[in-house]
């Protein structure tokens, strides 16, 4: 399977980067990773809607031009279906078994994603209702990307 995180902006925390690279390097024996970041949309505080909205769009036609077109496409989402780490793991299984070997999982950046990202999305994943910084959610995300491939294997890892 090639999985592919494409995120809006640079990875700068040193803690992240530490814990991003032990997932990336525990993926490695189950699926091709490719982490991609887009340059988020520098912007003042204060924004008006249509500011807003302009900024999203151009981060937006920056992630669409990384997605291949035979990308399954997974948009985190708040207003997304939340799944258990089973669930996932069952419905990345089932991809694999139809025939849908490239998945893309797309984390906004901090105004969150654009409507064509949402039109593009084969469907919507919720972490939870709260939200997350979105460098962060990188790090929850290849977790349990990880965490899939150990339920899928049956291999053990705590709950």
């Amino acid at each position: 399977m090639n999985i592919t995180i494409i995120t809006v902006g640079k990875l700068k925390e040193k803690y992240l980067k530490m814990g991003m690279d032990e997932f990336d390097k525990r993926l490695k024996s189950y699926a091709k990773m490719n982490l991609v970041e887009v340059a988020d949309e520098k912007a003042p505080e204060s924004l008006s809607e249509a500011d807003m909205e302009l900024v999203k769009k151009k981060e937006a036609d920056r992630i669409l031009a990384k997605i291949p077109t035979d990308a399954y496409v997974i948009a985190l989402a708040i207003e997304g279906k939340m799944k258990t780490s089973e669930q996932l793991a069952t419905d990345m299984e089932a991809l694999m078994t139809y025939g849908r070997s490239k998945v893309v999982f797309v984390i906004g950046g901090s105004l969150g994603l654009h409507d064509s990202i949402y039109k593009r999305a084969d469907e919507l994943l919720s972490f939870s209702k709260m939200t997350f910084p979105h460098q962060m959610m990188k790090l929850i995300l290849m977790e349990q990307v990880y965490r899939a491939f150990r339920i899928m294997k049956g291999e053990p890892y705590h709950k």
